[in-house]
């Protein structure tokens, strides 16, 4: 299993982190440049749209792999 690594990110203007998965945040990386979105653009859609009861992790990691399911991931 992947070590989890913290990251930061400014989103509308704010500092806020999230916690991934090296494959998660390879694919969540993928998934931006073949949208080509910075991967700044692509977590501040995910966290718009999450529900408040979810953390951005688990949102992330939960796009990826509707994503990936979908076969739009890379």
């Amino acid at each position: 299993m992947s070590a989890v690594e913290k990251r930061s990110v400014t989103i509308r203007g704010h500092r806020t982190s999230y916690s991934l998965e090296k494959p998660f945040y390879d694919d969540l990386v993928a998934i931006a440049a073949a949208r080509q979105l910075t991967l700044a653009a692509l977590v501040a859609e995910v966290d718009e749209t999450r529900p408040r009861d979810t953390n951005l992790s688990s949102a992330l990691r939960l796009y990826v792999l509707e994503s990936a399911k979908r076969g739009t991931s890379l």
